[in-house]
Formats: C-alpha cells, structure tokens, sequence
C-alpha cells in the first residue's frame, strides 16, 4: 500500500508489503476468538515447532567434544553418569511469581499486595519439561544462565544420584534465517545518504496525564511537519518516510482520576500559581488532534499499549480507528495490532503495481514493551540489561516466552504467533524508561550475514526522545525535545553512545554521533 500524503514536503516514498507466513499478522480472526482451550496447548505447539531447530544447534554446538554427548529424546530418560543433552521448555519455580490459584483463594475483603517488581530470589528453581515429564536443573552453569519459563533450551549434563540434571553448558535456537541476509560477496549499489529514508519511533505519549507534554508533543510536531528550524547535524524531516508509536499514548487511569466532578472542586481550591499541569479532560480528543497534524504530512502505525484502552492480553488488538476522528479517514494512518509486522519498500506497491515475490524489503517488529518488561522480573539486575535480554530474545525466537505464564495471552489452539520464523531487519520495544540500541549479527546456515538492529524506545512524555532509523543503513539517531525547566526521566544504557552538548537552538537536539555503535548497519538489498 504506497501512502501519498497531502502535504507538499517531498518524503521519500515507502510502501507497505502484506504479511507472508514468516511475519503474520497479529488481528485475531472470528474463528479464534474463543477462550474454550487450555493454555497447555500453548507449551506443546512451541516445543514441538523449536525442538528440532534447538537440536541443530546443539549438534553444531557439543559434537566436537571429546566424551561424544548423546541426545537424549525425553528429559526423564537420562541416565545416572553420562554425558547427554536433553532438550524441553524451562519452567521458573518462583516463590515470588504471581499464582492464580493464590489469588482465588485470597479473601477478597483483604486488598491485594501490590505488583512486585522482581520475581526472582535465591529460592527460584529451574526446571526442564517435556511430554515425558519435568527434570530439575542444578549446576554452577545456572549462575550465570538467562533462563525464563517458556523458553526452548538445550542443556548438557548429566543426571545427579539426587535425579536432578547437573548443566555444564546450554544453547537456544539462535537467530532465525533473514529474509534481507545477504553473502560477503554481494556487491550492493548503495545511494546517497542524503535520499535514504529514516522511520521514526516514539512512544509513552500519555495524553492525559497530570504531567503535561503538551509543550514536548508540540514540538514534535512542528519537526515532523519541517515548521521549526533544525540542527546540522539533525535528520532533515523531509527524509523521514513513516511514524511509528509503540504504545502508551494515552495516561493510565488512577481511581483519583475517574471523578471529574471531584476535580473540578480541586481545582477551585488551588492557586492558580500553583497548578501548572492540569490534566484534560479529553485526552481521547487531544490525542486526534495531535495525530490529525502528524497524519497529514507523514504516514503513521499506532500500536495499543498496557496504559491504552483496549484488551489487555497480546496480543493486543487495534485501537478503534472510530476514537481518533478525523485523522481515521486518512490512508496514511493505520491502526496495528501489538505486537505487529511492518513490512516496507522503497518500490510504489498499489492496485496497480502489486508486489513482486522478490521484492526487497525491511521487516520491522515492533511491540510495545510488556514482553520484555516481563521477562525482565524473572532475571537479576547484575549481568542482564534490558538490552542483552532484547538480544536473547531474538537468539530463543520468541517475542513473549513468558506468555501465557506470567503474560496474559490470548490461548491459541494450533499456533504460537509470537514464534520468530524470520528474524526482522529491525526490533522495537517501546514502553521503555531509557533508550539503548545494539545490532545483533550472526550467520545463517547458508553463511550468510544476519543482522538486526534491536531498539529500546523510551517514554517520550518523561524523556522527549524521538529514535530515528535509517532504512538502509541501519543508523540510529536521536532528536530530544524539551523547555528549559522540564525534567524527565530516562538515561543512557549500555551501548548508547552518549550525546554531545548541544547549544540551544528552536529545537534543542542530542545526536547520536559514533557510527561504530550507533551505525554499523549493513545497506541491505532494499536498496540494491
């Protein structure tokens, strides 16, 4: 679907491809939508589809070992003192883990325990399951491993007198075949970097909340529609082809929120010095508004988020396009699912020009930060940033390994959507409180260079920060908006190459300047 907008600042032109088996859509069809079936199923399908990609890689991994580990094919048929490697589904023994069953039995008089931040704790367990049954994991190796439940692993060892499985080593299915891999000996016409196409990623709005972004929004907006001055060294507006908002647009609801009427009265009361931020009263229309004056000059993908109105359970399903007005009529604004495949090209792709099979391509895979918040409970904070995690993901081939256990999941029957048979040209995860980036590589079995540039985007109404991504390059740049007095949150991560001072301009900006860190992207065949 190619995207003419109706303003006169020439963009360069991107196009959206349809999904394909290896980047499905997300939209839960009429004839999913039942809640009939045991999350079980969930496990089993998963198991079933990585087990053998997992038994590749560990091959690959142990077969040049001098004592000659054997595949096990049911974890419970390991055998006391020799070397072996079994392959299943981890399953976290959490004493802190959320339980239904606990909950149910709660005395519903008493108010529930406020959500933890971590669930891990020194008395955390990890277990190895398949249909056979379940095998405890012991070992050092433990120490150090990134283990959540839900994950497809291979583990070498050997059964204890005790009958648990002592690990010496572990692996995961690695990084899924790319649909852009490209061979050391392709030689790839690359243009100008003045014509590539950037897409911009946002997200945490949070349209409505007591802290007023209204200043940081209008600013954004007067970049994105080239009405404010810009730096050198900033992106041109004019390169940036797409917009896309990884949820959290819209403030969470507080139960002192809700009665409008009571705040009315607040209001009165206080000094009118003293209310700087005012929370409005129709969020819902102030978000059309903003999105009204971004739509029509650049094509926009809105995802729903933890704090948006809609489902919570993923994957989350498009916000009503009927709540943004007039911008819903545009071509160029499109509701998605969270997560969501964003297939572009450079190529003008409409009725009249379908795509072709071999039509070069970005693949983004964008959600909007719940999987990976997750995940983040069940692990220490020493040796697991947010960003190696991200990475791990990729390497187990799962978005939500989690879901259904501590994620709520829609339960699927006879499919795992958020198993990554391609692995995309670019990750995004908003609903982040820093922005960090790393391009992950790798090789597919035909040695062909994989790489994918994961990138956390943070919470713009605390940080202002709008990521920028060079389509072709691979380039990462950040443009941070904001007045003088406003605070936020944020900070830098690891391999987030910190920002220059900058002196203050319309529109104060902080780039991204080491193109080792933050460039390092390979052209790709987009652009061949």
């Amino acid at each position: 679907m190619a995207i003419q907008t109706t303003s006169s600042l020439s963009r360069p032109v991107t196009s959206v491809l349809p999904p394909t088996d290896t980047t499905p859509s997300f939209i839960i069809g009429s004839s999913q939508k039942t809640y009939k079936h045991q999350y079980s199923n969930i496990y089993f399908l998963r198991l079933r589809l990585l087990k053998d990609i997992v038994i590749k890689s560990a091959q690959k991994k142990w077969q040049r070992l001098a004592d000659k580990p054997t595949l096990v094919p049911r974890v419970l048929e390991v055998t006391k003192g020799s070397l072996c490697y079994i392959v299943g589904t981890v399953y976290m023994e959490m004493p802190l883990k959320p339980n239904v069953l606990e909950d149910l039995a709660r005395d519903n008089s008493i108010p529930p325990p406020p959500p933890l931040h971590k669930f891990y704790s020194s008395q955390d367990a990890a277990m190895l399951e398949d249909e056979s049954g379940r095998i405890r994991l012991v070992g050092e190796y433990l120490k150090k491993a990134r283990l959540v439940t839900g994950v497809i692993v291979g583990a070498l060892g050997m059964e204890t007198p005790n009958g648990d499985f002592e690990v010496v080593d572990m692996c995961s299915a690695d990084l899924a075949p790319q649909l852009s891999a490209v061979g050391d000996s392709e030689q790839m016409n690359v243009d100008s970097s003045s014509s590539d196409p950037w897409v911009g990623l946002i997200s945490g709005l949070e349209v409505g909340s007591e802290a007023s972004s209204d200043a940081r929004i209008q600013m954004l907006i007067e970049y994105l529609t080239a009405e404010s001055g810009s730096a050198e060294d900033q992106v041109p507006p004019s390169q940036i082809s797409r917009l896309v908002i990884a949820g959290d647009s819209l403030a969470p609801i507080t139960a002192g929120r809700t009665d409008y009427a009571q705040q009315i009265e607040d209001r009165k009361s206080r000094k009118a010095a003293q209310d700087t931020a005012v929370f409005a009263p129709h969020p819902i229309h102030n978000l059309a508004g903003h999105l009204l004056d971004i739509g029509r000059t650049i094509p926009i993908h809105i995802l729903p988020g933890e704090t948006d109105p809609t489902g919570t359970i993923l994957p989350q399903q498009p916000l009503p396009r009927a709540m943004f007005g007039a911008v819903s009529k545009l071509p160029s604004f499109v509701s998605e699912p969270n997560p969501t495949y964003i297939r572009l090209t450079k190529e003008l792709v409409d009725e009249d020009h379908p795509p072709k099979d071999d039509t070069p391509s970005r693949t983004l895979l964008v959600h909007s930060g719940q999987p990976l918040n997750d995940i983040f409970k069940y692990l220490p904070n020493k040796h697991n940033s947010r960003l190696a995690i991200l990475e791990s993901t990729l390497k187990w081939r799962h978005i939500a390994p989690t879901a259904p256990d501590t994620l709520w999941c829609h339960p699927y029957l006879d499919e795992d959507p958020f198993i990554m048979k391609d692995t995309p040209d670019i990750y995004v995860v908003g609903g982040q409180r820093r922005f960090g980036t790393r391009l992950v590589e790798g090789e597919d079995a035909m040695k062909r260079k994989i790489r994918c540039r994961a990138v956390m985007v943070p919470n713009f109404a605390r940080t202002g920060t709008l990521v920028l991504v060079n389509l072709r390059s691979l380039e990462v740049k950040c443009v941070n908006f904001g007045v003088q007095g406003m605070t936020g949150g944020g900070g830098v991560l690891e391999e987030e190459v910190r920002p220059k001072p900058h002196r203050p301009t319309p529109l104060p900006v902080e780039p991204l300047s080491s193109e080792q860190q933050m460039g390092g992207g390979s052209p790709g065949p987009m652009f061949d």
